[in-house]
C-alpha cells in the first residue's frame, strides 16, 4: 500500500482521499487546542503561508488521546483554529491515532517512520510526519520538535 491508498473523514465528515495531496510535499501533525504544544500552530500556519505556492500541504489531525486535551466538536476545534491562530490548511476530523481505533493512515505512517528505538507509538500532541512528493514518508518529528526547528528539512524540499 501507498499513503494515497487511504482516506479519512474532514470536519464535515466528509471524505478525503489522500490521492487528492498526490505530488505535494506533506507536514501530517496531530493536533490539540489544549495542549502545551498548541502554540505550535501559530509555525505550522506561517510555514505553511510560505511554502503552500510551491507544494506544501499541512495537514492537521486533532486528537484526545494524550491527556483529553482536544475535547471539542469539529466545529468548536474549527473556530479555535481560525480565531485564535488564523489557520488556513486543514484540520480534519478526530482521530485516533494509537490503539486498536487508531486510523488506518497514522497506522501506516508509524510503520513507515517509526519513533525513537523504532517505537511506533505516538508518544504525544504535535507529533509531525514528513512526506516527500512522491508520498515516501521521508521522517518522524517529535512534538518538541517546533516548526521552526524542523524549517530547514522542510525548506530542502523545495529547492530546485
Amino acid at each position: 500500500m501507498s499513503i494515497y491508498d487511504y482516506s479519512f473523514k474532514n470536519a464535515k465528515n466528509e471524505d478525503v482521499p489522500m490521492s487528492d495531496y498526490k505530488d505535494k510535499v506533506l507536514l501530517i501533525v496531530n493536533t490539540a487546542s489544549e495542549c502545551g504544544f498548541t502554540k505550535q500552530y501559530d509555525g505550522l500556519e506561517k510555514m505553511y503561508d510560505e511554502y503552500k505556492e510551491k507544494g506544501l500541504e499541512v495537514l492537521g489531525f486533532p486528537c484526545n488521546q494524550f491527556g483529553g486535551q482536544e475535547p471539542g466538536s469539529n466545529d468548536e476545534i474549527q473556530e479555535f483554529c481560525q480565531l485564535k491562530f488564523g489557520i488556513k490548511f486543514p484540520v480534519f476530523d478526530k482521530v485516533e491515532v494509537n490503539g486498536d481505533s487508531a486510523h488506518p493512515l497514522f497506522e501506516y505512517l508509524k510503520t513507515e517512520a517509526p519513533g525513537l528505538l523504532g517505537s511506533k507509538a505516538i508518544k504525544w500532541n504535535f507529533t509531525k510526519f514528513l512526506v516527500d512528493r512522491d508520498g515516501k514518508v521521508l521522517k518522524r518529528f517529535a512534538p518538541k520538535d517546533t516548526p521552526e526547528k524542523i524549517k530547514a528539512e522542510i525548506s530542502i524540499m523545495f529547492e530546485s
